[in-house]
């Protein structure tokens, strides 16, 4: 079973010296450049496309090669995670974004600038990000020492979250404002940087293989999927993390549509709204450790269900902006909440020879559930109207609250229990 691999002890891995401090300063960093990055991306690939062709699918199309990679080779790349030196995934997933944007920025400088470019960057951004995103979330454990990596998972999601989702955006509105070689060319060296840092990476970041390892990529594969479902708690926080990305993609799918039809706001307003979910991260990011101390891990957790139950809820029970946009911040605070004490809690518990796997196969549960939230939402909106579709999204959330409760106990949760 999965939970006596748990208390297996490896004196091997007792003798390895402490991973040094800047090793943190060096992920965060390498966090926020690549995070910054593709913000820019996320921005300007649809708006590239629009300038190419006003079909509406088409355009939809390119933004989403920077995302349908994790539902098609997230398993594999896990099991090349566990195999492989886990920092030189991250430069193999560097070059794949410098080879990317530096294509596309010849072709923009010469005028030949062509929807099929788009679609072959996107796809090779979209694989880069599935590399980077799950050798990067594995290696932290033999990066960190332990006592630090509540922290450096809190200042790793807040660079996630301030970057990729205000920063990022921000900062390719602006380029592309000024031209689009600019916006391509800024994005490559931001990549750059984000290769050069790990340079300074100190430590071993290649995973020992144990004997009895299957030999196949699908026996390891499905080894790594086995682990995650015999394992209570893991297992129950992945099924839940599932329900709320579904939430997550359904809100955000629905929200535009809401505020213009219910709120009457214009797309400054809007903004506005929207920016609370990002102060809401930021503030989850920088008082993690202190709401920890105070209500303790369980209860923090507690509080992004709780918080992402309003997030959905507040929106069926009035059309006041800045309830609204209260909740927003309950739900942006409690997401970042649960990604760094989720993160801590699986570090500790999964064996650094499945983390790859076990991370893989938690991202591809997460993110294919985002899509079919929206779709969701979208067809019990059209059904029954906005508000309704926001309640029962609402009350999904919430019956995750008595599984969480009975799963993640105080004893399961402390340290030793790993």
């Amino acid at each position: 079973m999965a939970t006596a691999v748990l208390h297996e002890r490896h004196p091997a891995a007792a003798q390895t010296p402490a991973p040094p401090n800047r090793n943190t300063a060096v992920l965060v960093g390498f966090t926020a450049a690549t995070n910054l990055a593709d913000g820019v991306m996320k921005m300007a690939l649809p708006l590239l496309a629009a300038q190419l062709t006003g079909s509406p699918a088409q355009v939809t199309a390119v933004a989403l090669t920077l995302t349908v990679p994790w539902l098609l080779i997230a398993l594999h790349v896990g099991v090349m995670v566990d195999r492989l030196d886990r920092r030189r995934l991250l430069w193999a997933a560097s070059a794949l974004r410098l080879a990317a944007l530096g294509w596309l920025a010849v072709t923009a400088a010469t005028g030949a600038l062509s929807l099929g470019q788009l679609f072959t960057a996107g796809a090779v951004l979209g694989v880069a990000d599935v590399i980077a995103g799950t050798a990067g979330s594995a290696i932290v454990p033999a990066a960190v020492p332990a006592a630090a990596r509540e922290r450096a998972n809190a200042w790793i999601t807040g660079a996630e979250t301030v970057c990729q989702e205000f920063a990022g955006p921000f900062a390719g509105g602006l380029l592309l404002a000024a031209g689009t070689g600019l916006a391509l060319g800024v994005t490559w060296a931001a990549y750059a940087v984000a290769a050069l840092a790990l340079l300074l990476l100190a430590g071993r970041f290649r995973a020992d293989r144990p004997t009895g390892t299957p030999a196949t990529v699908n026996a390891q594969i499905a080894e790594g999927v086995r682990y995650l479902w015999r394992h209570r708690l893991l297992r129950t926080l992945s099924l839940i993390l599932t329900v709320l990305c579904a939430v997550w993609g359904g809100w955000l799918a629905l929200i535009p549509l809401y505020a213009q039809t219910e709120l009457g706001l214009n797309a400054g307003q809007y903004g506005i709204v929207l920016s609370a979910l990002g102060v809401g991260g930021l503030a989850g990011a920088l008082t993690v450790t202190w709401v920890n101390r105070l209500l303790g891990v369980r209860w923090a957790m507690f509080a992004d269900l709780v918080g992402t139950a309003l997030m959905a809820g507040l929106p069926a029970l009035t059309a006041n902006v800045w309830a609204v946009a209260a909740g927003a911040f309950l739900g942006g605070m409690g997401g970042t909440l649960w990604s760094v004490n989720a993160r801590t809690i699986s570090q500790r518990l999964v064996p650094d020879e499945m983390l790859g796997r076990f991370g893989a196969a938690a991202r591809l549960f997460a993110w294919g559930a985002m899509p079919l939230g929206a779709a969701l939402m979208g067809l019990i909106a059209e059904l029954g109207g906005i508000r309704l579709a926001f309640g029962a999204f609402a009350a999904l959330t919430l019956a995750t609250l008595l599984p969480f409760l009975r799963t993640a106990t105080p004893q399961r949760l402390r340290p030793e229990a790993a």
